[in-house]
């Protein structure tokens, strides 16, 4: 046999057409679905979503938390999953809020604990001056306090007694009419200030809540 006839033959065996007892194909299709399998598993993680507890409505500091507070929604949160309740965790009978939660807000789970992890108490002033337009549950506020003078007549001269005090609720009494006939804040103080400040409550202080939006305590 000639050269060019031993040349003609191994080129048509080197583009032979592969048939399915190709170790060669076989391997190819198997690498094929394997990257296919693993794309489908990749987006399928991505898209997982999983059922977390949100806040139905707005959520003070000290409320306990039941069921009837939260709404299940499933959400995808990836890598900041452990930073939220899951709705597939059961509540304990002693659960409380330690920090505001807004409604529709996923709820925290820094944000729930016990009645002794509690460093602030919500305590209600009944407002006689107007409370700033600005002012809703979360604001910061400085609590400022006018004694009553002994004569009874007059106030002394005012300190803040309470700086950077967190709203923790507004309640307003609206009379049959539908006007508002006043106003009643829930601020957050904490032990060593919720003791001096119920006091000049019920010693017929003059009280002024003056919007702080930095929150500081200066």
């Amino acid at each position: 046999m000639s050269s060019d006839s031993q040349h003609d033959t191994t080129t048509a065996q080197r583009f032979k057409k592969p048939t399915w007892r190709d170790p060669r194909l076989v391997v190819g299709l198997l690498l094929v679905l394997t990257s296919i399998a693993a794309v489908v598993l990749l987006i399928s993680a991505l898209n997982r979503t999983e059922p977390y507890y949100v806040a139905a409505h707005d959520l003070s500091v000290g409320q306990r938390v039941t069921n009837g507070d939260l709404v299940p929604v499933d959400v995808r949160l990836q890598d900041a999953s452990q930073h939220y309740v899951s709705a597939e965790t059961d509540l304990q009978e002693g659960d409380v809020l330690v920090q505001r939660v807004p409604k529709g807000q996923l709820l925290p789970t820094k944000a729930v604990g016990t009645a002794d992890e509690l460093d602030r108490s919500p305590v209600g002033i009944a407002l006689e001056t107007p409370l700033p337009a600005e002012a809703a549950a979360g604001s910061r506020v400085d609590v400022w306090v006018a004694d009553q003078k002994a004569s009874g007549r007059g106030y002394e001269s005012p300190r803040k007694l309470v700086p950077g005090a967190e709203i923790s609720k507004i309640d307003t009494t609206n009379s049959a009419l539908g006007s508002s006939t006043g106003t009643t804040v829930h601020v957050l103080a904490t032990p060593a200030q919720v003791e001096p400040l119920v006091d000049a409550l019920g010693n017929s202080a003059k009280v002024t809540l003056v919007l702080n939006p930095t929150g500081g305590d200066s």
